[in-house]
């Protein structure tokens, strides 16, 4: 890492390194913040897991924006459309998601309601953020999606059927997994914050091991490395 970018990272007491680290830890594996702060700990590096916290809070989508602009328009033109149910302090919310036909997180929005409306907001989100509309979207019975897609995207081929989109329910499954290690998320912003992180950085090292030899797995494992310190690298605060 040049010394230029390091300066980005002035206004605080450790170096650039250990940051990326600490945020990549958290994102990339199942682990909490005490979990982080215990490695950086077993490396000599005494951090407390609020400080982790903040890092991953402030970073996080830093590094997803940077993510999200190198792959903007260049993912599957098959949009999984889906929505989970998620419960924060006591009431119901519904968090929408999009993934393409390779399993890559589009974007994920938090709302109260699962309705027309609602399902319209994700969409719109969706083509803006990538610039594109897809060939085909994939969505389970629930009608808002027809709803909505007839309004904003007219001409693109709509498949309702639950069980082909198997993919996108798929795809909540890690999101799950990590609802129970935070013990529930606990308030909508904190749960907005983590998802639109936590999509870009995972989409960075979801290799798809099975149709690769151990080689080529290894050579697209240090690609993405490489490029999560070039990302890191170039965040400027």
């Amino acid at each position: 890492m040049t010394e230029e970018p390091l300066t980005h990272y002035r206004r605080h007491r450790f170096p650039a390194e250990i940051i990326a680290h600490a945020v990549w830890l958290y994102y990339r594996f199942l682990l909490s913040l005490r979990d982080v702060e215990d490695l950086l700990s077993e490396r000599g590096i005494n951090v407390s897991f609020q400080t982790v916290a903040e890092w991953a809070a402030k970073f996080g989508l830093k590094f997803a924006y940077q993510l999200r602009r190198r792959w903007r328009g260049n993912l599957a033109a098959k949009w999984h459309l889906d929505e989970m149910v998620v419960s924060i302090k006591g009431r119901k919310y519904w968090l929408w998601r999009a993934v393409d036909a390779d399993g890559y997180v589009l974007d994920a929005l938090l709302q109260s309601r699962r309705n027309k409306k609602a399902a319209l907001r994700l969409m719109r989100k969706l083509l803006k953020g990538q610039g594109v509309m897809p060939q085909v979207m994939v969505t389970d019975k629930l009608r808002s999606y027809a709803a909505a897609r007839a309004e904003v995207m007219p001409d693109v081929e709509h498949r309702s059927h639950k069980g082909l989109n198997n993919r996108a329910e798929n795809s909540h499954l890690p999101l799950r997994r990590r609802e129970r290690r935070m013990m529930r998320f606990k308030s909508t912003r904190q749960c907005q914050r983590f998802v639109s992180a936590h999509g870009q950085i995972a989409n960075l090292f979801h290799l798809h091991r099975k149709h690769h030899t151990a080689a080529a797995h290894r050579q697209l494992r240090a690609d993405a490395v490489t490029t999560w310190r070039e990302i890191a690298s170039s965040s400027v605060l």
